[in-house]
């Protein structure tokens, strides 16, 4: 019965599985860390360009 349990924990691969989805999630979660930092300048620029044009809009409007 020993036997038979320390065999079945030796070709037992759940563990290794678990294992592989971890290290998929982390490179997952790093990538788009990655991404959002380097898409994070670029949004800003824009928003900052679109608030000016609405600011000198509604600048123009109330004249």
């Amino acid at each position: 019965m020993l036997k038979t349990t320390i065999q079945n924990f030796i070709h037992d691969e759940s563990g290794a599985t678990a294992i592989e989805y971890g290290l998929i999630a982390a490179l997952v979660s790093v990538a788009a860390i990655v991404a959002l930092q380097t898409l994070g300048g670029s949004l800003s620029s824009i928003f900052s360009v679109v608030s000016s044009n609405l600011a000198s809009a509604a600048a123009k409007a109330k004249q």
